[in-house]
């Protein structure tokens, strides 16, 4: 990897991301990978001054974010022997994080990544049985040794140390190097196109934040990386295909001992909770809402929101006014899931929630942001070695064309539209309960859930359809004849 403090030469230009989320936000808050959301994408003239940058740097990929996706990627280009840059907002990875949930597809992917021992020492919790509390009466709906899978078990854990681990690992490989507190703020493209949402992306321009300096990252092809609010997404004129949401999730932390329970949620006549351990002492819960009624709800004052959370759980309500300083110490989630009607184009791919946007139901962000990152590293390996196959060969040093990426989107798309629509039938269903439930007889719910709960093992339909949620794409497997070790 070069890096140039004389100007960038003869090539095109290109902007970074980045990842936060407001835990104080009183409203919406942000992608864990969020970057600067002030960037308008309709502007007519986005192309930089291509002399602009303090310095360059040149790479084979310019990964934009440090989210699951971004390093888990990273890692694996630079261990095949592909020269990486890491850019990322933020300046250190201690933030909120939206994803805390790595499904069994997951942890198998880890394992073929050589990663599995190093992600297990780290703080987490182990999820066997996935059960609810059901109008006080504990149900199993998930039990892992069910599934057909060497791994029954998902792992709950925060972020910031799985990415330090990760790029900890990719920094053992000479290719690879992270750039923190750079902000990227446009694509390099070719400034005497006409058309800026057709020419292909040669790099991103970015600001380094610690150094004050303008950088210019050159790259064969930038992956948008960067979250919900992508800003590579979004400099290149591509939407979030965001689709309307009944519900949103507001967001706590108690202490892992504050609450008493052995499940992951609660459903009662008034409302529903969700909540598991992190392995850090902590318990994350959740309390779903009617889409667009947490201004309402907060103007009614903190002790009526306990009051609402006592209605589900007393003992999480105590906990709630133990532990928590008002709603200062919650967070709202914006759950609207989406498509971005497309992925790849000359010299750019887009990946995890900048490319998919997942709801937090059934915990799918991170495992798909994993699967996509694992697709991505092998068509890019092939794509840079100039592997001949039905795309073609790839030749000269210019940004990879679309033709040799879409198979990337082509193999992702469909698994991400399937998981991305049960998500949003099991919003439409939480929803409806939210504002019907207290109306339905207990003994109807639980006579329901006790013949979905013999139905659902003998029923392959079914069956399959939890698998799909349990156990991710199950074709998706590590490219290791790439890795260079």
């Amino acid at each position: 990897m070069a890096e140039h403090t004389d100007g960038r030469p003869d090539t095109d230009d290109r902007p970074n991301t980045g990842d936060t989320v407001d835990a104080s936000a009183p409203d919406r808050t942000v992608d864990a990978s969020a970057p600067d959301r002030t960037v308008d994408a309709s502007a007519p003239d986005r192309t930089v001054d291509a002399s602009a940058p303090d310095r360059t740097v040149d790479a084979d990929v310019v990964v934009v974010g440090c989210g699951p996706g971004g390093a888990v990627l990273s890692y694996l280009l630079a261990r095949s022997g592909v020269d990486v840059a890491l850019v990322e907002r933020e300046s250190t990875f201690q933030r909120e994080y939206r994803g805390f949930g790595w499904n069994p597809g997951v942890v198998r992917l880890f394992d073929e990544m050589d990663l599995l021992a190093d992600v297990l020492a780290l703080a987490h919790e182990t999820v066997t049985d996935g059960s609810f509390s059901l109008y006080g009466r504990r149900v199993s709906v998930l039990d892992f040794d069910l599934l057909d899978t060497d791994y029954p078990y998902a792992l709950l854990m925060e972020q910031p140390a799985l990415l330090e681990l990760l790029v900890d690992r990719a920094s053992a490989y000479e290719g690879f190097d992270f750039y923190p507190s750079t902000t990227v703020t446009d694509l390099w493209t070719d400034e005497n196109s006409g058309d800026r949402d057709a020419v292909p992306v040669g790099g991103v321009v970015a600001r380094d934040r610690s150094a004050d300096e303008t950088v210019g990252f050159e790259g064969r092809c930038v992956v948008g990386a960067d979250g919900r609010y992508s800003a590579v997404r979004e400099r290149a004129g591509i939407g979030a295909g965001l689709f309307d949401s009944p519900i949103d999730l507001v967001w706590f932390k108690l202490p892992s001992g504050a609450v008493e329970t052995d499940t992951q949620g609660q459903i009662a006549r008034d409302g529903v909770l969700v909540h598991f351990g992190l392995g850090a002492g902590e318990l994350q819960v959740g309390y779903p809402i009617h889409a667009g009624t947490w201004s309402a709800i907060r103007e009614s004052g903190f002790p009526a929101f306990r009051e609402r959370v006592a209605a589900v759980d007393p003992g999480v309500a105590a906990a709630m006014a133990a532990h928590l300083d008002g709603f200062a110490d919650t967070t709202l989630l914006d759950v609207a899931p989406g498509l971005a009607p497309e992925w790849t184009r000359d010299g750019l791919v887009l990946l995890g929630d900048a490319a998919h946007v997942a709801s937090p139901l059934g915990a799918q962000g991170n495992p798909l942001a994993v699967e996509d990152a694992v697709v991505a590293h092998d068509r890019l390996v092939r794509a840079l070695d100039g592997a001949t196959g039905q795309h073609g060969s790839v030749e000269g040093d210019g940004p990879l064309p679309r033709s040799c990426l879409r198979a990337y989107e082509a193999r992702r798309r469909p698994t991400v539209e399937r998981v991305i629509g049960l998500q949003r039938r099991a919003a439409d269903n939480l929803a409806f309960w939210l504002e019907y439930g207290r109306y339905v007889p207990p003994p109807l719910v639980r006579g329901a859930t006790a013949l979905a709960g013999a139905v659902v093992p003998r029923s392959g339909l079914l069956r399959r359809a939890v698998e799909s949620f349990a156990l991710g794409d199950r074709s998706v497997s590590v490219a290791r004849e790439q890795f260079v070790d």
